[in-house]
């Protein structure tokens, strides 16, 4: 019995996670879009990610809250440290480096547990 209730918040973070990522992959697009339509600046597209970032997490920490039932802020969190561990990873993985100053990290990792904190208190 305890096996599989540890499996079932497995999937719960696990589908939680998906729709995040493919909410990311959707505002990216549109962001993209806006960016060649608009020709948008620097500071506009800084902005748009940085939205990206929040509803994403934002619709993590919602669905995970939903699912939970119990202690959803705590699971939002989680699926904020969750995102951010894999956003960072995809981009190490990419880049082969590690590019980013300490203040944009701290930022991103903040924008990542608040979207996710406030998706799991508001489901």
């Amino acid at each position: 019995m305890i096996k599989s209730e540890k499996s079932e918040k497995v999937m719960w973070v696990l589908k939680s996670l998906l729709a995040s990522y493919i909410v990311t992959g959707l505002l990216l697009l549109l962001l993209t879009f806006l960016l060649y339509q608009f020709d948008l600046d620097e500071q506009k597209v800084t902005a748009g990610i940085i939205v990206t970032y929040v509803v994403s997490t934002f619709v993590g920490g919602f669905i995970i809250g939903k699912l939970t039932g119990t202690k959803k802020f705590i699971w939002g969190l989680i699926i904020g440290v969750v995102y951010f561990l894999l956003l960072f990873l995809i981009s190490l993985g990419v880049y082969r480096e590690f590019n980013s100053n300490g203040m944009n990290m701290i930022t991103t990792i903040l924008l990542c547990l608040g979207g996710g904190m406030l998706g799991g208190m508001l489901s």
